[in-house]
């Protein structure tokens, strides 16, 4: 325990730990992680968050709008990483946050928690001007750490059976006949229980199709039931097929996160769907505010917005250059 609350003033001062450090936190999680279901059960009152990005600073704003943990349960949907400038510091503060008080944040995956989409998008790159893992520890060590992590993230989490909480999609992808889809030639048309996801396994790469690639590519959209994403990956879902999902469930409202909202929150589908964005100015240029979703039951909640944190109170990292010979 002594070590958590070192590692969680290390990480509070956005900074990362030394590579043992980090690689005994991950393990730490993961045996935390490794006792949650694929469908955790939470309790309210409870905050639902949505996107961070690596965006250090207005996280830290997020706590101070929603109050810190454990004084507040969280739910965090995924998308920790990537786009931002500190990543690495802002998975590990979450990670800390997990070690510490496990029963008071849940943290959820997103398609950007896997391994294709961080050497992508910066969270692995040497010479990104992200200033990662490679950059920042000289080997790849600390990203397969954090990515063994990312493995193990629980996908979705439901409280009462009154509301369900995902990282981007919904589980519009079971089968009444408990198989999960894996080609588009038999993409289910109607929703199923939800309780079949729980027999789904985690403990992979975000594979290229299939149910759990579904899962956490596709959103909604002003279509009747479903159509070709233009993400090149999961789908586009309407209002029919999540009206259907929610009675079937006995459910009364989807919250997901993985796109961008320069309202903070928006709601869809008469209310029954709402996506949560809570990376403001996202990649520092799109100019969006953010928001946090408080639940203090199943049937009350109110959004909260907060502003990015202006630049005089944020370190922004020296840009570094690729060499001209590699």
């Amino acid at each position: 325990m002594a070590d958590i609350d070192k590692w969680i003033d290390i990480a509070k001062e956005c900074k990362y730990l030394p590579e043992n450090d980090l690689k005994k936190l991950c393990d730490m999680v993961c045996d935390l992680l490794l006792e949650e279901s694929n469908i955790q059960p939470v309790s309210t009152p409870v905050t639902v968050c949505g996107d961070i990005h690596g965006q250090f600073y207005d996280l830290e704003e997020l706590f101070r709008n929603g109050g810190p943990v454990p004084d507040t349960n969280y739910i965090f949907m995924g998308d920790f990483v990537d786009r931002g400038y500190y990543s690495l510091e802002t998975f590990t503060r979450l990670l800390t946050l997990k070690a510490k008080w496990s029963d008071r944040i849940t943290l959820l995956r997103g398609n950007h928690e896997s391994r294709q989409i961080t050497q992508v998008y910066g969270f692995y790159g040497r010479f990104s001007v992200k200033d990662e893992c490679q950059n920042k520890y000289g080997n790849a060590n600390a990203w397969k750490y954090c990515c063994g992590v990312f493995d193990l993230l629980t996908v979705a989490a439901v409280s009462s059976h009154l509301f369900i909480l995902l990282p981007f999609a919904f589980i519009f992808l079971i089968l009444s006949t408990n198989k999960f889809c894996a080609s588009t030639a038999d993409f289910p048309r109607t929703f199923g229980h939800w309780i079949t996801f729980a027999s789904l396994s985690r403990n992979q790469e975000i594979p290229h199709k299939g149910a759990f690639c579904d899962l956490v590519w596709s959103d909604p959209e002003d279509v009747e039931t479903w159509a070709v994403s233009p993400r090149g990956a999961g789908w586009l879902f309407g209002a029919k097929v999540t009206h259907e999902f929610l009675q079937i469930n006995s459910l009364n409202l989807i919250c997901r996160a993985h796109q961008l909202v320069h309202e903070g929150y928006k709601y869809m589908f008469d209310d029954k769907l709402v996506t949560v964005w809570s990376a403001p100015n996202y990649c520092y240029r799109c100019g969006n505010i953010a928001s946090i979703l408080e639940f203090t039951s199943t049937e009350q909640k109110e959004a909260k917005l907060f502003q990015a944190v202006p630049d005089s109170e944020r370190v922004i990292p020296p840009r570094t250059c690729t060499p001209y010979f590699l």
